[in-house]
């Protein structure tokens, strides 16, 4: 697993071949999607809580490269990990969350 910056988020996006685009994987609850969302061209978001990602493993593709995004970049973190146990091979963290994608990237998403 790797961590990646969300300011290098829109160029690692980009690196991937038309093929192999990644998905944003949204681990956090539903209100915090509502509160506060991500959207990157090329990438497009799946939510599934944390606490639902072993039972739903099915709804995503071992070969499809994974974003791992959360509020801060913690729990997301745990989610890579498990996935990279259960044979995912490109699985990235976004290190701070969506929280740091406010406050660096897109200033008009808000805070919470």
């Amino acid at each position: 697993m790797q961590q990646v910056s969300v300011k290098d988020l829109p160029a690692l996006v980009a690196s991937f071949e038309a093929g192999a685009r990644p998905i944003v994987l949204d681990v956090r609850e539903p209100w915090e999607v509502q509160a506060a969302s991500l959207a990157l061209d090329g990438a497009p978001t799946v939510c599934i809580p944390m606490n639902e990602v072993p039972g739903r493993l099915a709804e995503l593709d071992v070969a499809q490269p994974v974003l791992s995004l959360c509020h801060h970049g913690m729990r997301s973190l745990q989610v890579a990990a498990f996935l990279e146990r259960q044979g995912f091979e490109q699985v990235f963290n976004i290190a701070g969350g969506i929280d740091a994608w406010s406050r660096e990237v897109d200033t008009s998403v808000p805070l919470y």
